[in-house]
């Protein structure tokens, strides 16, 4: 989407402008998952903005077509299942962006005019560098710190307060003569560069990968299971804002930071700005001096000093009215493309690399630039020996933006991408509607192996403890591990090694032991974590889960996925995509797993049957099965925004009490649970006769108030 050349919003017939709306709304939503759930972001702030600008333009000029999902009504991401949820006392919202000084203009014109003031009355502003980390909810009773949580998904977020509390800028307990009885603090959880950097290279020295960069790391840290992990990351916390406090306390916005920073938290380096000048110079010095503040800073943010304005002003669907993040532009740097390599994923995925002349951007020396995909390449007709113009974003791989084209030599030829594997040989297809060119070798491709087999044993999959990426890749060199049955052998191999494990650098007797004990530990496995442990593309802990829920059994699973695979008209594939949850796109990536005959090899000498011993056993699923529910047997479709769970949540519990749940509204369909702007299917349902319930009433029919 974001590769293409855009018309002009006012350019777009009704048709063009709808369909252009249901691909932004689905792909933001997928990068809020892999920034807010996954803390894995795969494009750019800067590029993630652009698409947020366009579909706000969209939107403003045809509402008609407005998503019941839109991310215009959206805070963050469905939260994680791994930490118990916490409902915020007042929402979480994010802040609307401004990119332009006329942008930040635009900022006072509504507040003047929605407060009714006269160009002449002064708007007072509290502006602060906006630190690029986590969001933070700490809860505080009498003065003792209680609840610690996520931003999630602005409503609910996620239970980490004993991570929190592992944090040294966090304070236990609140300092001073005023302690409130009950007071929510606000902030952000961050990294120092320094402590990132060393952070990184204590990972890649155990074979570990390294962060991506400091948002993501400080975000891994604080989602830890085991809080003792926490407490080894040298986490840092900002407080920039208080709620729920009583409103004759504090009358600005700077009173709430000198009060924050009585009560023993470190505060933003604030500024007190009496005109949008001002306001403007700040931005301008924060900007000139980002690369010596120590940690990473995306903008700056600008909040009402006065808090009965504040107030007033309240807030719109996801973001205050009182508040603005005022965003940096992407550091930009001019270099020669020197050659365009093709890199390998895990899931086959051929994504082109440009290497590059090296070059200092922002303080950083940079060598390598993604170039996306084949569509962008041609695009942009990048080409080797060319001048380009490089990107730095800060949160992912640098990017080509452009190329100089009156620098272009004249030799230069345009790149051709290829369509066989540059690792194996294998054909890379690509697939009709899909930008990506995958290479079909799966477990043969030696480029995806050592990727798969550490997918294979990481935490939601086999979760083998001592294999890191670069263990796995000195493994699979030496020969010792090519296919993931290979691992329940590699202790009987190592015994007859020359150099066994414990005569290693970096290894001992101990370690050694350590390693084949957790993998002889593995040996059983529960069935979603097989399938997911599989790497097949699109299956991951959620739809893993939703599989093995679905088909109970390995053996029923694999049976049905091989009837599939062989005739997309069989009931096998029918009542494969008639699953809630699975599309067409993912159901073609299982068959294709299946079709493949060294993926049937793997799994019939991994996984133990009845008719012969293999190296795991699959437990089946643990299937529940509700007792004397009011909705056993009956059929739900959820539509509209919910607000007092999340969708994942709600359809969970129905599932749980038996209850089937669709995506589409019929006449045998029982209930219509609505949330806000629920759209069209609530109309069906009307049509239909259709009992329609809010999430009030869902909630006390299941016994769930």
């Amino acid at each position: 989407m974001s590769g293409n050349i855009l018309k002009p919003v006012g350019q777009l017939e009704d048709r063009e402008a709808e369909n252009e709306i249901k691909q932004l709304t689905a792909e933001i939503f997928y990068h809020d998952k892999c920034y807010h759930v996954e803390d894995n972001p795969v494009i750019s702030d800067s590029v993630y903005d652009a698409l947020r600008q366009r579909l706000a333009e969209l939107e403003a000029r045809f509402p008609q077509f407005i998503q019941s999902a839109s991310p215009s009504k959206r805070v963050g991401a469905p939260i994680s299942n791994a930490f118990k949820k916490v409902q915020h006392r007042q929402p979480m919202l994010s802040l609307d962006n401004a990119f332009s000084p006329e942008e930040v203009a635009h900022f006072f014109d509504r507040i003047r005019r929605f407060l009714g003031l006269s160009p002449q009355e002064t708007i007072q502003i509290v502006a602060e560098p906006k630190i690029d980390g986590l969001s933070a909810s700490l809860i505080y009773l009498n003065g003792i710190l209680q609840v610690g949580a996520t931003r999630g998904n602005g409503i609910m977020g996620e239970d980490i307060t004993e991570n929190l509390k592992t944090v040294a800028d966090i304070p236990h307990t609140l300092k001073g003569s005023y302690i409130p009885q009950e007071i929510s603090i606000r902030g952000e959880v961050y990294l120092m560069l320094n402590d990132f950097n060393q952070m990184n290279q204590a990972r890649e020295k155990i074979g570990e990968r390294a962060f991506a960069n400091p948002r993501n790391a400080a975000a891994g840290s604080l989602r830890q299971l085991d809080p003792k992990i926490t407490a080894q990351r040298p986490l840092r916390f900002l407080a920039y804002a208080c709620v729920d406090y009583n409103e004759n306390t504090f009358q600005t916005d700077e009173s709430i930071l000198l009060q924050l920073r009585d009560w023993g938290f470190t505060i933003p380096d604030y500024k007190v700005c009496n005109s949008e000048i001002e306001v403007l110079a700040y931005y301008k010095a924060l900007n000139e001096s980002r690369s010596s503040l120590g940690f990473d800073i995306d903008g700056a943010v600008y909040k009402i000093n006065r808090l009965d304005w504040k107030k007033r002003l309240g807030e719109v669907a996801r973001s205050p009215r009182w508040a603005l993040a005022h965003k940096f532009p992407p550091e930009l740097g001019q270099t020669i493309l020197e050659a365009i390599d093709i890199q390998v994923g895990r899931t086959g995925t051929l994504t082109p690399v440009a290497h590059l002349k090296p070059i200092n951007i922002g303080g950083v020396i940079v060598s390598r630039a993604t170039l996306h995909n084949e569509d962008e390449i041609i695009r942009k007709d990048v080409r080797v020996d060319d001048t380009v113009m490089i990107q730095r974003a800060g949160d992912v791989i640098p990017q080509v933006v452009a190329v100089i084209n009156e620098k272009r030599p004249s030799h230069s030829q345009p790149y051709v991408f290829p369509h066989h594997c540059p690792t194996c040989g294998s054909e890379a297809v690509r697939k009709e509607g899909e930008v990506a060119r995958r290479c079909l070798g799966g477990l043969i491709c030696p480029a995806q192996a050592a990727l798969r087999l550490y997918h294979f044993v990481s935490k939601h999959g086999f979760d083998i403890e001592g294999l890191g990426f670069k263990h796995i890749e000195m493994f699979y060199q030496e020969g010792y591990l090519k296919t993931p049955v290979d691992l329940f052998h590699l202790e009987e191999r190592d015994r007859h090694s020359l150099t066994p494990l414990r005569l290693r650098e970096g290894w001992g007797q101990k370690s050694a032991q350590n390693l084949f004990k957790a993998i002889e530990e593995r040996r059983e496995i529960s069935f979603e974590r097989f399938i997911y442990a599989l790497g097949i593309p699109q299956i991951g802990q959620t739809t893993a889960r939703l599989l093995a829920q679905t088909y109970g059994s390995y053996a029923n699973w694999r049976g049905a996925m091989q009837a599939a695979a062989q005739d997309p008209n069989s009931p096998d594939y029918l009542e494969l995509i008639n699953i809630n949850g699975i599309g067409e796109s993912m159901a073609r990536d299982l068959c294709a797993f299946f079709h493949e005959p060294h993926n049937q090899q793997v799994l019939d000498e991994l996984v133990s049957t009845p008719q012969k011993a293999g190296e795991v056993h699959v437990l089946d699923a643990m299937r529940s099965t509700a007792i004397d529910s009011p909705i056993t047997g009956k059929s739900v479709v959820f539509t509209g925004i919910l607000t007092l769970l999340t969708r994942a949540e709600a359809k969970a519990q129905a599932e749980r009490l038996g209850c089937k749940v669709t995506s589409t509204v019929s006449a045998k369909t029982d209930f219509v649970v609505q949330g806000e702007n629920p759209g069209s299917k609530a109309k069906k349902a009307q049509e239909l006769g259709v009992q329609i319930l809010d999430e009030m009433q869902w909630l006390e029919l299941i016994g769930q108030t």
